[in-house]
């Protein structure tokens, strides 16, 4: 079986053992930055910790973990890469009963994705690519339907809060070029949702490793464009905190990138 089979195999397993059980029925906790964490975020990355090293031997770097020991498992990582998982991302959809939330597990080698699977177990969608082999949901390939013809029909996922500009949140509220805007509260699926079209446009302030490492993998392999607001090649920019400028189709990518850099 391949690695990407037996990740997909992995986290089905572990949503129906360890994250749909505790849906509607856990209580949430703060972090030191804030953010709710769970006791299922947390049975969920250990069962992923101990699991993932039998696919291939690499350290699990995952959201829970403290900082230092993020940065310690990255520095440590040697050729075989390192596994990053989001145990739940949405979890604050997960707390309030939103059923729109998903595992996600990226093998990443020297800073770039080789692998992603990203899995919504309450849609029972999964998501996932390898490097040079496409990306998929359930089997079939991406993007499920072709784009719109005009950029004024494109609906895109658009999160303001982390935005440092106030003059582009303004902007992207009161004249922003796309036809209808969206945010549902999980980056990772925000990620996967463009890969198959039913976004078309996407635009994220500030997205940790583990946001983005399995979706703009799976974007890249549905044939989506990415960038930051700071450079053009996505995979080289700021590791632990980077914003996300993507798109499905090229088309639609330049036009949206010189956008947002226009009313930064």
């Amino acid at each position: 079986m391949q690695a990407v089979d037996q990740v997909i195999h992995l986290l089905r397993e572990i949503a129906q053992t360890e994250v749909m059980p505790r849906f509607l029925r856990v209580s949430a906790t703060r972090k030191h930055d804030g953010t709710p964490f769970t006791e299922a975020d947390l049975a969920t990355q250990e069962a992923l910790a101990r699991a993932l090293p039998d696919i291939i031997a690499a350290p699990v770097l995952g959201e829970e973990m403290t900082p230092c020991e993020q940065a310690a498992l990255w520095d440590k990582a040697g050729d075989a890469g390192i596994w990053v998982v989001d145990p739940i991302d949405g979890t604050t959809n997960f707390i309030h009963g939103l059923p729109y939330f998903a595992i996600s597990v990226a093998w990443m080698v020297n800073g770039r994705s080789e692998l992603g699977v990203i899995y919504n177990p309450v849609a029972d969608e999964m998501f996932y690519a390898e490097r040079g082999g496409g990306a998929y949901l359930n089997g079939v390939r991406l993007p499920l339907k072709p784009s719109p013809e005009h950029f004024t029909d494109t609906i895109a996922a658009v999160e303001i809060k982390y935005l440092k500009s106030g003059r582009l949140s303004n902007r992207l509220l009161a004249t922003a070029p796309f036809g209808s805007l969206r945010n549902l509260g999980s980056s990772t699926l925000d990620w996967c949702n463009l890969a198959s079209g039913r976004y078309d446009l996407y635009l994220h302030g500030g997205q940790r490793l583990w946001d983005y490492a399995a979706g703009a993998l799976i974007l890249e392999e549905a044939g989506g464009r990415s960038a930051t607001i700071e450079s053009d090649d996505y995979w080289s920019s700021q590791l632990w905190h980077r914003t996300a400028i993507a798109a499905l189709d090229p088309r639609f990518f330049e036009p949206w990138k010189h956008w947002i850099r226009l009313n930064q």
